[in-house]
């Protein structure tokens, strides 16, 4: 055996958060690596391994004696830095952009303390792990990536070593981790042992992990000594202190091959990716106050002079801890969620001041003529690209011959809805605002007019049906389910059967559902109490429809415009129930379907299988018209939820899950126990029906899936003089599946960043445009390429292509 070796990985993995709160992380995370220094002063050929920069600089604040031993110790080349992430998140849930983040940060930090950065992306304990790391991974740095979940009887693979892909090409080298990333026990004999049989050729050299973990430890004098006595043993392969490092470079210069995967890395824990549905929402929003805030706060601080906030990094890394994966997953002890609530209201109490002060400093700089019986309101787009979306404020000192113009002094349809106030005097006001592509327009509230008159005429809308050019959707007043929804274009039904249908589901799955793929058990369904007309005007019509179930309560208010094919629902939910699951559910009625979701920076095709997958904020179920051959379908999209199913033709969002906090099998809950339960009491969140001809791609799904999520910005005005006129551009882009995520200064100067990346999946040629700025970009994408720039502030020094770490392509 000792033409076979074991790189044995001294590590320590340690969840900062779990079964315990922060707190508790942060001071075993130092005892940890306390305990790794010791074992490098006792035994020379000793070699750590760890990741985590936030983990680093909580030493750093809390130590800077330990931090510096650290940091020589990684100059030495005994303690190894992987991972160069913020944290070890869920690899399914965060954004594409907080992955990047993730990144940015992490390899920032490290090379600034320790002179590296890390080569070896490093998740070991994530759930599943999205199909765009390979990209994400390789432009931040990293060529190799260990994880270990999913495990072979969870998916197969075509071995343990093998290239992962991304679909622009991109590989990344990936091991997955033999049994566990931890070892038992003071003596590794038996952690050897049972690796033996993993030697498959062509592979006779493996990682194996070992070192106290979860709770932090790592490796004991006791593991140290017994690999020296095994390295004696004639049977065992020889055993080498090691790092991932070291292995994969080995591995590279083998000359061997090893397969190509190009895949999501799935499942493991189908039922995290609904559990706690506040930490997923919250998520989500700051995810996009940051990354509006960002966009206008560079922006303003070009053109006005407002400064831009130093604040930003700590706001992201708010975030980025918040998707350590046993945090974001839902899969932690009840007081760590109030803990995650305090970062991420900090972070978006970053965001929404540091966006107020960018919006204000251009609205404050925009010329606007006096008019005494006029309001006006300035509305931002913090999209590249011309939005015609649902604006909403509250006002006050409406009369009822108030009418609203645009910047040229159009008539613009409008028409009040109940406002957020009990109060008399306040008024909400509701309209259709066409949006400049990453910019602004004006618009004027004239609060009495006697010449001008208003316009737009309502759409058909009683209590039981919404009817507008292209749609008409009825529901049914005794289930509250929809009865129908018609494409009046082609004639087509797009439901097969009830839609928008509450099913109740028993789910007696612990708050991972561990070994559970399918959440199927029905318990019942929401039943109507109350189906009725609460809106009616040129801008929307609404239909509310109020729902029971045991103790819990659904409310759905579905809205239909005039002029838009997209049906906008609002919903509210009490839920009272234990050991369940609530799915919303919607028939398709095609056939040779196609199913995707969108995933980090991304999309991927999956089956009909009903089993629960995870995905970003839009599903899309498109096939063909069984009478016309046409090709049709219906996009799914969602501000708050991440967990989704199809089977056969049924698409379904998964809305919660309401488990036992940190219920973790094999533990059994006593029935006569009191415990408490995830998901109790009420949340609010929107999804939006997109019924389609042709695919998701020309019905710009991913665009109208960000409008939902990052909606714009109004400021109320005033009246002054200034030097930026009433409506402006700041970018543009010439082709639609090319979308600008990411707009923000530097890390390192006062340049712009500019990233984006392809929807499509197709190769595209792309033109850029800061038309204020006398820039344009072209460039090349590949399929779901992310594509980051760099503007120099002077003009005269040119655009620049940088990997996602903003540094210099090699």
């Amino acid at each position: 055996m000792k033409d076979k070796k074991l790189y044995m990985i001294g590590n320590a993995h340690l969840d900062p958060v779990w079964l315990w709160q922060w707190q508790e992380g942060f001071q075993e995370a130092k005892a940890t690596f306390r305990s790794a220094l010791d074992r490098m002063n006792e035994s020379d050929d000793f070699i750590f391994t760890s990741s985590s920069a936030a983990m680093y600089e909580w030493v750093e604040n809390n130590d800077p004696g330990m931090f510096k031993e650290i940091r020589r110790r990684v100059a030495e080349g005994r303690w190894n830095i992987v991972g160069g992430w913020w944290i070890q998140p869920d690899c399914n849930i965060p954004g594409g952009e907080s992955f990047v983040r993730q990144g940015l940060y992490g390899q920032r930090y490290f090379k600034e303390k320790f002179g590296v950065t890390a080569k070896v992306g490093y998740n070991v304990d994530s759930f599943g792990h999205n199909g765009m790391l390979p990209q994400i991974l390789k432009k931040s740095g990293m060529d190799y990536y260990v994880m270990m979940r999913p495990m072979p009887n969870e998916k197969g693979l075509p071995g343990r070593l093998f290239w992962w892909q991304s679909d622009d090409g991109s590989k990344v080298l990936t091991f997955r981790i033999m049994f566990e990333y931890l070892s038992w026990g003071k003596d590794l004999d038996d952690h050897v042992r049972r690796a033996l049989g993993e030697f498959k050729e062509p592979l006779d050299d493996l990682m194996l992990f070992y070192g106290v973990g979860n709770h932090g430890g790592g490796p004991t004098k006791e593991n140290i000594e017994s690999i020296r006595r095994l390295n004696n043993e004639p049977d065992l392969p020889k055993l080498e202190f090691s790092t991932p490092d070291n292995y994969f470079r080995d591995m590279e210069k083998s000359g061997q091959s090893f397969p190509v995967v190009h895949d999501d890395l799935q499942h493991h824990a189908s039922g995290c990716y609904a559990a706690h549905s506040g930490i997923k929402q919250w998520n989500r929003q700051a995810e996009n106050r940051l990354l509006a805030a960002e966009k206008y706060s560079a922006l303003a601080s070009w053109i006005t002079g407002q400064p831009y906030p130093k604040e930003f990094d700590r706001a992201w890394k708010n975030v980025l801890f918040n998707q350590f994966h046993d945090i974001l997953a839902g899969t932690s002890l009840e007081p760590a969620y109030e803990d995650a609530r305090y970062l991420f209201g900090e972070a978006m109490a970053i965001a929404d001041r540091s966006l107020n002060y960018a919006v204000q400093s251009l609205s404050w700089n925009i010329g606007i003529e006096q008019d005494e019986t006029m309001l006006p309101i300035v509305v931002f787009n913090p999209h590249a690209w011309e939005s015609r979306v649902n604006v909403e404020l509250e006002v006050g000192g409406m009369k009822d011959s108030a009418v609203l113009l645009d910047d040229k002094g159009n008539p613009v349809p409008f028409q009040t809805v109940k406002s957020l106030a009990s109060a008399r005097g306040r008024y909400r006001l509701s309209f259709i605002a066409d949006l400049p592509s990453l910019g602004y327009r004006t618009y004027k509230l004239v609060r009495e007019s006697a010449s001008i008159k208003p316009v737009g005429e309502p759409i058909l809308a009683s209590d039981l049906v919404l009817e507008n050019q292209n749609l008409r959707l009825e529901f049914d007043r005794g289930t509250g389910f929809i009865k129908s929804l018609r494409d009046k274009r082609l004639n087509h039904e797009v439901f097969k059967g009830e839609g928008a249908k509450p099913v109740v589901i028993d789910d007696t799955s612990d708050t991972w559902s561990h070994d559970v793929l399918q959440f199927h058990r029905s318990a019942g369904e929401f039943k109507a109490t109350k189906v009725h007309r609460i809106e009616h005007g040129p801008v929307k019509s609404v239909i509310r429809v109020v729902s029971e179930y045991g103790s819990s309560k659904l409310i759905q208010d579905f809205a239909m415009y005039p002029d838009r094919d997209q049906i906008d629902v609002n919903v509210t939910v009490d839920w009272r129930e234990k050991f369940k699951m609530l799915k919303l559910v919607f028939p398709v009625n095609v056939i040779f379907s196609k199913h995707t979701y969108e995933i980090p920076y991304g999309t991927m095709e999956r089956e009909h299988n009903g089993e629960e997958e995870p995905g970003q904020s839009w599903i899309d179920y498109t096939g063909i018209v069984q009478d016309t051959n046409r090709v049709y379908g219906l996009s799914l999209m969602n501000d708050a939820k991440y967990s989704y199913s199809v089977l056969n033709k049924e698409l379904a969002m998964t809305v919660l899950r309401s488990p036992i906090y940190a219920h973790h099998v094999p533990y059994e809950p006593d029935p006569d126990g009191e415990y408490s339960f995830i998901d109790q009491g009420i949340q609010r969140f929107s999804y939006s029906l997109l019924p389609h001809e042709g695919t998701w791609e020309t019905a710009e799904t991913p665009r109208r899936a960000a409008e939902l999520n990052c909606k714009p910005a109004a400021v109320i005005e005033t009246y002054h003089e200034g030097k930026l006129p009433q409506t402006d551009s700041y970018a543009t882009v010439d082709k639609s599946n090319i979308i600008v995520s990411a707009l923000k200064q530097a890390e390192d100067n006062d340049d712009l960043i500019v990233r984006c990346y392809e929807t499509d999946k197709k190769r595209t040629s792309a033109e850029i445009a800061l038309p204020k700025f006398g820039r344009t970009i072209r460039a090349e994408f590949a399929p779901s390429e992310i594509k980051t720039f760099r503007i120099p502030r002077n003009p005269e020094l040119p655009v620049t292509e940088t990997n996602l770490l903003e540094w210099e392509l090699e």
